[in-house]
């Protein structure tokens, strides 16, 4: 058996590793909210605490025409997202179909730039009016793939003994879904849920495709944080904007991740 030294270092070396590596990814996040404070419009050194960029963000329309269009079209596109990737996580649980799982999680492997010009080229053959349902349905066929993807790992942890024990009671495949499957999958659904919102709110490589020929009204807040940064002068208020995006996508993970752990604890009460 390994001793107790050599168990104290691996654990040390894995502490070491696991802080390294999560400084790295969050430090940077840290470093803008904090410099988002600072009474400078350089931001290359700390100059003082300041509220007066977040007051002029608060009167700049343009912003929050952003915001506004980025809720609306996250809270649609989850929606939507939600109740079609549900359906296809359970046809591809139940089915087992070849060609199903590779039609759905196909958008998650294709560089969303690619993606979103494949988009734009199909809705300019159709004719479609570029606009808030173009980028709405594009963010949708990003953000379905990965309701599938936590649906159906709930769907793996669930005994299919609990269908089939209600249908040994009289319901038939309908009602032992509705009534025994849907509920143990709730909290999961509404993680995905909460998961395409956080997606949907921060695309950027559809949203820049489309929304580049209609600037200003189209905008969602990753587009016009990129469009600023593009302007030499432009108003530096509008960089603190990408604090209002990081926060909200922070608060939809830890909530994801919360609703997925109380799904689990409910599939586990109910075996």
């Amino acid at each position: 058996m390994p001793s107790t030294r050599s168990r104290t270092g691996r654990s040390a070396w894995l502490w070491t590793a696991a802080i390294a590596g999560y400084a790295f990814l969050y430090l940077p996040l840290v470093i803008v909210v904090v410099y988002s404070f600072n009474n400078s419009r350089l931001n290359a050194e700390w100059v003082g605490f300041t509220l007066d960029w977040y007051r002029k963000l608060a009167h700049n329309e343009e912003m929050q025409q952003a915001a506004a269009n980025s809720l609306v079209i996250g809270f649609v596109t989850s929606l939507v997202s939600t109740v079609l990737g549900t359906m296809a996580g359970v046809a591809m649980h139940k089915y087992k179909l070849r060609l199903l799982p590779i039609l759905v999680l196909t958008p998650i492997a294709i560089p969303e730039i690619l993606m979103g010009v494949s988009l734009l080229i199909f809705f300019v053959l159709l004719n479609f009016s570029l606009g808030l349902v173009s980028v709405t349905l594009a963010h949708i066929a990003f953000c379905i793939a990965y309701v599938v993807i936590v649906v159906s790992a709930r769907l793996r942890t669930l005994s299919p003994a609990l269908e089939e024990a209600a249908m040994d009671l009289g319901a038939n495949p309908w009602q032992a879904f509705w009534y025994v499957t849907l509920p143990a999958l709730a909290p999961g659904i509404l993680a995905g849920l909460i998961l395409a919102f956080a997606k949907a709110m921060g695309e950027f490589g559809a949203t820049i495709t489309f929304v580049s020929n209609i600037p200003g009204e189209t905008q969602t807040i990753s587009a016009a944080i990129y469009t600023y940064t593009q302007v030499p002068g432009g108003d530096e208020s509008a960089l603190r904007l990408t604090v209002v995006a990081i926060v909200i996508a922070l608060a939809a993970l830890f909530a994801s991740e919360i609703f997925q752990k109380m799904g689990e604890k409910r599939i586990a009460s109910l075996e």
